[in-house]
């Protein structure tokens, strides 16, 4: 297999009778190969997801299954996506003053194992310019003094000159304003500790020892208007006793983050992820 070839399709429309069928008969009569296919159909809401890979041969160009496929679409009356398998996703990283997120996203990407280039680290604080300054990654400090549009404004404009595909909030503790989440939306994912029962405000890992919780966890989400109750993306959780001291449940919560958020990241970056209304549906 080529892997300079190797094409991912994404596929969702309201289901009807033989849309594989169309699929596989277009990649076939243009002598491509699906490598991988995964489909759902959520009887709910009426609604078919599609996401496979297909190598091209190497006599075709992409722009010819892309024209083919905007074709489909009208048909079908579906949203589509192409791009190459190996696509490097851009991001900026937003923080505030914890730097556990932060750092395993820096070390994923410099192993491979996240597909991204972190163009800019963006923060209401300059507590984490150390780590940036070095990775030699650019740091934007933007304090909000009571002025959080005028912050967005400026967060915006290094969006948009960076080209960002991704913005992730590793423990950025703001809430962002409504015009920036629907301006990003299905862009923007979020991590926050999840616990049952529910601890809101400062020092909640002190809060979940003092009522003896059981279970601690790590919700990423995309963001949404509506605080923290965007689609849930991925889920973690841990055992715990009574043993365990608050500064004992602040780190085990803290690894749960971390690899919470680098697990939804990743899905997000190989496109595994389609917002289904309030849910997600994601092909591991």
């Amino acid at each position: 297999m080529n892997q300079d070839k190797v094409y991912l399709l994404r596929l969702n429309c309201k289901d009807q009778v033989g849309i594989v069928s169309k699929i596989s008969t277009l990649l076939a009569n243009k002598n491509c190969n699906i490598i991988e296919s995964k489909q759902f159909t959520d009887q709910d809401t009426n609604s078919f997801f599609i996401r496979q890979s297909f190598e091209l041969p190497n006599e075709l160009n992409i722009k010819f299954i892309k024209k083919e496929f905007e074709n489909l679409s009208v048909t079908l009356n579906a949203e589509y996506e192409i791009r190459h398998i190996q696509k490097t996703l851009k991001t900026i990283i937003m923080v505030s003053k914890f730097d556990h997120c932060l750092i395993e996203l820096i070390n994923k990407t410099k192993n491979k194992n996240l597909n991204l280039s972190i163009e800019a680290v963006v923060s209401n604080h300059n507590d984490l310019k150390k780590i940036s300054s070095l990775e030699t990654i650019p740091y934007h400090h933007f304090p909000i003094n009571n002025d959080k549009l005028n912050q967005e404004k400026k967060i915006i404009r290094v969006i948009n000159e960076k080209k960002i595909d991704i913005i992730i909030l590793a423990r950025y503790m703001q809430i962002l304003s409504r015009n920036f989440v629907d301006r990003f939306y299905g862009k923007i994912i979020n991590i926050h500790h999840s616990f049952l029962p529910s601890f809101k405000g400062a020092r909640p890992y002190h809060q979940a020892y003092a009522k003896g919780v059981k279970i601690l966890g790590a919700t990423a989400h995309y963001v949404s208007s509506q605080l923290d109750e965007g689609p849930i993306i991925d889920q973690s959780v841990e055992r715990v006793d009574h043993a365990k001291t608050p500064r004992d449940l602040e780190l085990i919560g803290r690894d749960l983050e971390s690899i919470t958020l680098a697990r939804a990241v990743k899905y997000h970056i190989e496109r595994r992820i389609f917002i289904n209304n309030s849910k997600t549906v994601i092909f591991n």
